[in-house]
C-alpha cells in the first residue's frame, strides 16, 4: 500500500505509538500469534477503543478494539500495529471485522510476512476502505513484533542472551560466587525481559552452579500468574531437588548440545522468543552455531581479575573472526550499564 498524508497526521502517530505500548503488555503471552495492538479512532479523531491480541484461542487486537468502540468505530480509523489478517483459523478474519464494523480507514505499521495471515489490507482496499501502512514501521518492528516476525521469517524462536558480568568480563568469582554481580535495578529489569519472553533456557551447568529458577517475579519478589516456560539444555544428571524442577513454572528438560536441535523443539511448541540465561559454555555454543539474535548485558562497576568469563569458546582465534554486534541501546540501570545489542548483518 502507498502512504497518504492523513495516515501521518499527529493523531494517528500518536494513536500508533499507543498501540504499539499496548502491544508491548502482551508480548509473551500470545505465541504462536503475534502480539499486536489497535486503537480506534472516530470520525473527530478520539480515541474509541482500544485492545491488544488475547492469548492464543481469544480474539486479535482489532476485535478487542472494536468491541470497546462500539458504532463509535463506523466512519472511523483504525490503527494496528500489524497488517489485519485476512485468515479464518480459531478466530475471525480481522479485515472482515473491520469492514463489517464500517471503519472509512485502517492504517498499519508492518506487512503481514505470514502468507496463510497476509492480504488483509487488499480486502479492505478492495471493498472501499481507504488504506496505509509503513507508519512508525521501523519503530514498531523493533518493539513487541521483533521476536515474531523473526520467527516467521527465520523458521525459529529469536533468540536473546542475557548476562551480567564485572568490567573486565567476569560473571563469577574465582570461587563461583555469581550473586550478585549486578545491581537490584539491573535484576529487576532481567525480570521484566524475562516476562516478554515464551521460554528461558539455562544449560545444566548453571543449574548445577546456581539453582536457579529461572522464574518471573515481581519487585516484591512475588511470583507473576503467566510464567514462560523453563527449558534446561544438556546432559548433565541433575538433582531432583532443583529449583528449576519445582511446581512454579513448566520446565521442559531436554538432553543433547546441539542449540539448532533445542530451537527445533521449542518451534513445534509454538515457543517464538527464547531469554538464553545460560552461562558462557552455553552461550559460546549458541554463538558458534550464530544463534544469538540479541544481547541484553549487564556491566557493573566491578573488577574480578579472574573467576569464569561470560563467554565460552565461540570459535573465535583471529580478531578478523570476531563476532560482530552494534549498540542499539545503552543506557544506565541503577549503577550498572545496560547494552542491548544484536549482530550486524553480513
Amino acid at each position: 500500500m502507498t502512504d497518504s498524508r492523513w495516515a501521518h497526521s499527529p493523531r494517528i502517530v500518536e494513536a500508533m505509538r499507543r498501540a504499539a505500548e499496548l502491544a508491548d503488555r502482551v508480548r509473551g503471552s500470545t505465541s504462536p500469534n503475534p502480539p499486536v495492538g489497535c486503537v480506534i479512532l472516530d470520525e473527530a479523531g478520539s480515541v474509541v477503543g482500544s485492545g491488544a491480541t488475547r492469548p492464543p484461542g481469544g480474539p486479535h487486537a482489532e476485535v478487542v478494539a472494536l468491541r470497546e468502540a462500539g458504532s463509535s468505530a463506523r466512519g472511523g480509523t483504525a490503527v494496528v500495529t500489524l497488517e489485519p489478517c485476512a485468515h479464518v483459523g480459531r478466530t475471525g478474519s480481522c479485515a472482515v471485522a473491520l469492514r463489517e464494523a464500517g471503519v472509512a480507514r485502517v492504517v498499519y505499521a508492518v506487512e503481514d510476512p505470514n502468507p496463510s495471515a497476509a492480504g488483509g489490507a487488499e480486502e479492505l482496499a478492495n471493498s472501499g476502505v481507504a488504506v496505509a501502512d509503513g507508519v512508525l514501521a521501523e519503530e514498531v518492528s523493533a518493539g513487541a513484533l521483533r521476536g515474531w516476525l523473526h520467527f516467521v521469517r527465520n523458521g525459529r524462536p529469536h533468540v536473546t542472551w542475557k548476562y551480567a558480568a564485572s568490567l573486565d568480563g567476569r560473571s563469577a568469582a574465582v570461587d563461583g560466587t555469581s550473586q550478585w554481580i549486578s545491581s537490584p535495578e539491573s535484576r529487576a529489569e532481567v525480570h521484566r525481559l524475562r516476562a516478554g519472553c515464551d521460554a528461558v533456557l539455562a544449560g545444566t551447568g548453571t543449574v548445577q552452579a546456581d539453582d536457579p529458577r529461572l522464574t518471573v517475579r515481581d519487585e516484591s519478589g512475588a511470583p507473576l500468574r503467566r510464567q514462560p516456560l523453563r527449558v534446561v539444555l544438556g546432559d548433565r544428571e541433575l538433582p531432583a531437588g532443583a529449583r528449576v524442577f519445582d511446581d512454579s513454572a513448566e520446565t521442559l528438560r531436554l538432553r543433547g548440545r546441539d542449540p539448532g536441535e533445542a530451537l527445533r523443539v521449542l518451534a513445534e511448541r509454538g515457543v517464538v522468543e527464547v531469554f538464553l540465561e545460560g552461562g558462557p559454555t552455553l552461550a559460546g555454543a549458541f554463538l558458534r552455531a550464530g544463534l544469538i539474535d540479541r544481547v541484553q548485558a549487564f556491566v557493573a562497576p566491578a573488577l574480578l581479575g579472574s573467576g569464569r568469563s561470560a563467554l565460552g569458546e565461540a570459535g573465535v582465534v583471529s580478531l578478523s573472526q570476531a563476532w560482530r554486534f552494534y549498540f542499539e541501546r545503552v543506557t544506565m540501570c541503577g549503577p550498572d550499564v545496560w547494552i542491548s545489542a544484536v549482530p550486524v548483518e553480513g
